[in-house]
């Protein structure tokens, strides 16, 4: 048995839903979790954990509020040496054999005082360890994220990178890219192609989304409202991770906004997306753009698709499943193996 110190990022639920996944294939070992905000909440309900703040990305209206996300940044430094303290007694007490880290702060860098190895399994790396072709007005963001990235979440000893897309790795990167790991759940539902469309929103909605889903000639159940009942062809769903799943296995495709959990999900059911990335997150963008490069589906800037889009998903929802369905989306095999590896030898093995 091992014990593994498990810092994970709490904004939304994509960082945690991945960190379950891991931690329930590993029922031998012993978890300690550090989150905060959706993550903590998740996460708790499993597992032991300690709510340790973080810099956090909220977002109003599907963008990026700039300015309450430095505000916690600011917060973040200013608790540093107070919350490094805290978790640098936290090892000392449960003797860790090694950590992992989902995109938090802290762990790392209690880690690396500590002298104990630590792995990033986490999917936003994959704008600092690859090339891409960035698009001018993207340009600012990219730069912004970037910076982030590299000065706030890159203390790791090593960075295994999941991720959808495979674009070519930046000379010398110290990662390893795989394909997207899906929580178990999931295998024991066979996909079909229904009748309906799965809406997915994490956060709260900009203006005009549910106008776009009226106009949609196809029932629409749509997760995250916090609404229930109907409204004409839209059918709003209780949280249920097992109901967006069978929903999502079962649907035509899904509209979503641009975070990879979902989308891997949603391409591992060979389900086109509509995804609506969040203005101000360079990593939504860059998963739409590649949803759009690689013919997966589409991808709109901004606030609520117009209209007219409809009618171009429907006619190309054919052509979306041929190009999904000629890739593998689940790396769980290769992942928990190069995971085995790591935390029997406290360092992750070289890409052959």
């Amino acid at each position: 048995m091992a014990r593994i110190l498990y810092g994970v990022h709490g904004t939304g639920h994509g960082h945690a839903v991945r960190a379950l996944t891991v931690a329930r294939h590993y029922p031998q070992h012993q978890f300690l979790f550090i989150s905060h905000s959706h993550g903590a909440e998740l996460l708790k309900r499993e597992y032991p954990l300690i709510e340790c703040y973080n810099p956090e990305t909220p977002v109003v209206a599907h963008r990026v509020n700039a300015p309450a996300a430095a505000m916690s940044m600011l917060r973040t430094w200013g608790r540093q040496p107070i919350l490094t303290r805290m978790l640098l007694r936290e090892i000392e007490r449960f003797q860790p054999d090694v950590a992992i880290t989902d995109y938090e702060y802290f762990v790392p860098r209690a880690c690396r005082a500590a002298g104990l190895p630590c792995l990033s399994v986490d999917h936003q790396h994959i704008v600092t360890c690859s090339r891409h072709n960035v698009p001018p007005h993207q340009l600012a963001s990219y730069i912004a994220t970037t910076v982030a990235i590299r000065g706030l979440f890159s203390t790791a000893s090593a960075y295994l990178v999941i991720s959808f897309f495979h674009p070519p790795l930046r000379p010398n990167a110290k990662a390893r890219v795989v394909p997207p790991i899906l929580r178990e759940n999931l295998f024991r539902l066979g996909p079909s192609d229904g009748e309906h469309v799965l809406a997915y929103h994490a956060y709260a909605t900009s203006p005009g989304f549910y106008d776009f889903l009226h106009a949609i000639p196809r029932p629409v159940k749509v997760y995250g409202s916090n609404r229930t009942g109907s409204d004409g062809n839209l059918q709003f769903r209780p949280r249920s991770e097992d109901g967006l799943l069978t929903d999502l296995a079962s649907c035509a495709y899904i509209i979503c906004s641009s975070g990879h959990t979902i989308i891997s999900e949603a391409l591992y059911f060979g389900k086109p997306p509509l995804v609506i990335p969040v203005s101000g997150a360079f990593e939504e963008f860059l998963n739409g753009h590649y949803i759009e490069t690689l013919g997966y589906g589409r991808c709109h800037e901004g606030l609520a698709p117009p209209v007219s889009l409809i009618p171009e998903i429907e006619s190309n929802l054919g052509q979306y499943r041929k190009n999904i369905r000629a890739e593998n989306f689940c790396g769980n095999t290769e992942i928990f193996g190069l995971l085995d590896a790591f935390i029997e030898k406290k360092t992750l093995p070289c890409a052959s």
